[in-house]
C-alpha cells in the first residue's frame, strides 16, 4: 500500500479516486477494530455505526494528508487519524469538559488504588495523600467532578408540582437490556474486577494504562521507566493470569 501511494503521488500528485476506494475497502477491518476497542468503554446508547462512518472520514483524511516522503507507514498514520476522528466525535457529544473527565479518572484511580492496597474503603485523608493534595484541594476536585453524575429521573417532578408525573414513566427506554442479560453482565464485570484486583501492582498498572488510559506499549514504558519489551512481557503475563483466574471463576 505504501508503494502504491508513493507511485500515485509521483505520477499524479494526488491519490486517484479508484485507489482511494481500494484503500477504504482494504482498511475496513482496521476501522472496525478501532471502533470495537473504543466501544468497550462507551455507554450502550452510542451508535457504533456512526463511529464507523466517522472512522471512514478519518481514513479519507489520512489518504489526502499522507506524505510518502516521511518515514512512516501508511497503516500507522491511518490508525492515528481514524482514532483521532472518532475521539473528536465522541468529545463533541460529551457535555462534560475534557479536563473534568481527566480529574474524575484521577480521583477514581486514586480511590481504587488505596482501597485495593488497604483492603477496605478509603478515607478522604488517604485519597488526598495518594493524589498529593490537601483536604481542601480534594474537596474542590470532588465538587468539580460532581456534575458528571447522572440525574435520577424518578426524583424529578413536572413544573414544580410535587405530585406530578414521574419522568421515567413518560420516557420509554427502548434500548433497555434484558434483566437477565444485565445481571449476567454485572456478575461477569464483578468477576473480572475481582481477578484484576488480585494481580500484582505492576501488572494492574500496565493493564490500567493500556486498556483504561489507552496508552501504547512505548508510552507505558516511558511512564514506568522500563523498556517497551518489558511492558509487553508484563502485559502478556497479566493477560495469562486473568485468563486462568477467569476460567476458574466461570467454572464454579
Amino acid at each position: 500500500m505504501d508503494a502504491l501511494l508513493r507511485d500515485a503521488h509521483e505520477s499524479h500528485g494526488h491519490v486517484p479516486a479508484a485507489l482511494k476506494e481500494q484503500i477504504v475497502i482494504e482498511h475496513g477491518s482496521l476501522i472496525r477494530y478501532i471502533v470495537n476497542r473504543i466501544a468497550v468503554r462507551l455507554p450502550s446508547h452510542i451508535d457504533l455505526d456512526d463511529l464507523h462512518s466517522t472512522g471512514v472520514i478519518g481514513l479519507m483524511d489520512a489518504i489526502d494528508k499522507y506524505d510518502p516522503t516521511k518515514n512512516c507507514r501508511f497503516k500507522t498514520y491511518a490508525e492515528f487519524r481514524i482514532k483521532g476522528a472518532i475521539l473528536d466525535q465522541l468529545r463533541a457529544l460529551d457535555w462534560v469538559p475534557r479536563s473534568v473527565r481527566q480529574k474524575s479518572r484521577r480521583l477514581d484511580t486514586a480511590t481504587n488504588e488505596v482501597e485495593q492496597r488497604l483492603g477496605r474503603a478509603a478515607t478522604e485523608d488517604e485519597v488526598a495523600d495518594s493524589l498529593g493534595l490537601d483536604l481542601d484541594e480534594l474537596h474542590l476536585m470532588i465538587n468539580q467532578v460532581r456534575g458528571i453524575s447522572i440525574v435520577n429521573l424518578d426524583e424529578l417532578r413536572s413544573a414544580g408540582e410535587g405530585n406530578g408525573p414521574i419522568y421515567a414513566d413518560v420516557f420509554e427506554d427502548v434500548k433497555a437490556e434484558n434483566p437477565y442479560t444485565t445481571l449476567k453482565s454485572r456478575e461477569l464485570c464483578a468477576a473480572i474486577g475481582g481477578c484484576i484486583a488480585e494481580l500484582p501492582e505492576k501488572e494492574r498498572l500496565v493493564m490500567s494504562l493500556y486498556y483504561y488510559e489507552d496508552l501504547n506499549m512505548k508510552e507505558i514504558g516511558q511512564v514506568l521507566s522500563i523498556t517497551e519489551s518489558r511492558v509487553c512481557q508484563i502485559h502478556t503475563k497479566a493477560v495469562g493470569r486473568l485468563r486462568s483466574k477467569l476460567a476458574e471463576v466461570l467454572e464454579t
